[in-house]
């Protein structure tokens, strides 16, 4: 079976000798190789599944996909690296360390928050530094702000730690998770929470901000997701030297170094079945294998409608995922400047003029305003290898409507809302920066769709509310067909990266104990 692998696609980044595999053992097919899906594949082959990932695009990653452009590396994303446990346990399982692979750095303060009247807020996990932010920013708030701590740090406990690797594959195992859901008022949303301990509404968005990066709205999302807080302040902010690229190509090499196969730039074109079993996956080029069991990272959506169209599972389920609501996209804008910005922190949030209302446009109304709030991502502060010497890479991200809610044209929308960020940039940080920009590209929710499969261009699957939560998300293995599984943003947990690896662990348990009978 011909595989390419990363090791054409960057230099310094050698093969590695494949481990022979047990003979007779099981086989398994990973569709896509994200976060989840490399996840999935590397606790699969470190427990002796030979497994075969299957990539579409030419590079591994999914939306951690990268662009080498005028001598700057752009990543796609996710940016912002939390809970490094999750990732090393990936290594530890065959007794390897990530650390032969990928490079962390650290990165402070985890967020510079910044809004229209100048204030400036830093974000991070230093006691006596956020005290004094929060003392200067939200005179007062201090003791609510220890109280809001109290909680995160229980739902931390509850839905992340005891819940976020447990599949939810029947109704009774979410009933037995209800009493402490209902304790920590799962109901509520994570602005309402917020807004329970916290006066000053600039610390309110401060502190709810984070489901944004999970697709959720902080006025809808439920109140469970405020354990971002505990996750961040436990385990830092992170960033992969070289770029999230690097980590995505660290986790390619050892999975190749257990002795797996990945197929790059050849998408899958059907899943296969016969009676009630997935049987044999096959491609655009005309690739056809038949595997024991096959799991999707690949959308949820995409997943059922056309990789599993000749089945009526896959046409009965893609009728219902349809009826559910999905996160918004997301428009990017990648730039390279000429010069270096040490007074811009690696991740900063520039508000907007409105914070309730702009959300209610992007998740209920459709439109696209005149605001906008951005995530500035600038790697080169924290990893200059990013850019050539002396210049700086940038992307900046502003999430919209997904293309169900906003049907626009984004070949024409695209380049008036790509100046309107920039100069929004300018004004607030780099009065100059049309004259410094080296190279730019954007990146709309049609691309989303079109090189991701992504369902309406959405950045991050299904919204992530209450009642798509758990045993209401996409189940990490099918219903009806027992040996087809998912791993990724459409299932639980859901999005981020700690989200999709905690899928692809509770994923993996199923098919290694499913495949071991």
């Amino acid at each position: 079976m011909n595989a390419s692998t990363t090791s054409s696609l960057r230099p310094g980044v050698a093969a590695a000798k494949p481990v022979i595999p047990v003979a007779g053992s099981k086989t398994a097919c990973v569709i896509g190789s994200g976060f989840g899906g490399l996840a999935l594949a590397i606790r699969l082959q470190s427990a002796g599944i030979q497994t075969t990932i299957i990539e579409g695009r030419d590079k591994p990653g999914g939306r951690a996909y990268f662009w080498e452009k005028d001598g700057f590396v752009f990543d796609g994303g996710p940016t912002v690296v939390t809970d490094p446990p999750c990732l090393k346990e990936l290594w530890e399982l065959t007794g390897h360390s990530m650390a032969d692979d990928v490079e962390l750095m650290p990165v402070m303060p985890f967020y510079r928050l910044n809004w229209p009247d100048g204030v400036n807020f830093d974000y991070s996990n230093d006691d006596a530094g956020l005290r004094e932010e929060i003392n200067r920013v939200a005179p007062g708030d201090y003791p609510g702000y220890q109280e809001f701590l109290a909680y995160s740090a229980g739902v931390h406990e509850e839905g992340y730690l005891k819940l976020g690797t447990v599949p939810f594959l029947d109704f009774k195992s979410m009933l037995k998770a209800a009493p402490a859901l209902a304790r920590y008022q799962a109901w509520r949303s994570v602005y309402s929470i917020v807004s329970k301990y916290i006066k000053s509404e600039k610390l309110r968005e401060a502190l709810s901000f984070h489901t944004l990066l999970v697709g959720g709205s902080p006025m809808k999302t439920s109140a469970i997701y405020a354990l971002i807080h505990k996750l961040e302040k436990d385990g830092g902010v992170w960033w992969t030297r070289g770029g999230t690229n690097r980590l995505i190509a660290g986790m390619v090499r050892h999975f190749e170094r257990l002795g797996g196969t990945i197929r790059l730039g050849d998408p899958v074109v059907q899943i296969h079945t016969v009676g009630n079993r997935a049987s044999e996956v096959e491609t655009a080029s005309g690739f056809r294998e038949r595997f024991d069991a096959v799991a999707s990272n690949a959308d949820i959506v995409h997943s059922y409608r056309d990789l599993l169209s000749g089945s009526k599972r896959g046409k009965d389920y893609a009728k219902s995922l349809a009826r559910k609501k999905f996160s918004p996209g997301l428009f990017v804008v990648h730039f390279g400047l000429e010069g270096s910005w040490p007074g811009i922190p690696h991740h900063m949030i520039l508000f907007g003029p409105r914070y309730k209302g702009l959300l209610e446009d992007i998740y209920e109304n459709g439109v696209l305003p005149a605001d906008f709030s951005i995530y500035l991502h600038h790697p080169t502060v924290t990893d200059p290898s990013m850019a050539p010497p002396g210049k700086s890479t940038f992307y900046a991200l502003v999430p919209v409507a997904h293309m169900g809610k906003l049907a626009v044209n984004w070949d024409e929308v695209g380049p008036m809302l790509e100046k309107r960020i920039l100069d929004e940039i300018g004004r607030r940080l780099i009065p100059d920066i049309h004259d410094r920009i080296v190279t730019k590209f954007s990146y709309a929710p049609k691309d989303f769709a079109h090189d991701l499969n992504a369902h309406l261009g959405s950045a991050f699957s299904l919204e992530p509310v209450l009642t798509q939560s758990a045993w209401f998300r996409g189940h990490n293995r099918d219903d009806v067909l027992p040996n087809f599984y998912l791993t990724g943003a459409g299932t639980h947990p859901g999005a981020g990266i700690p989200g999709v690896v905690g899928s692809a662990k509770a994923t993996a348990g199923l098919m290694i104990e499913d495949l071991a009978q």
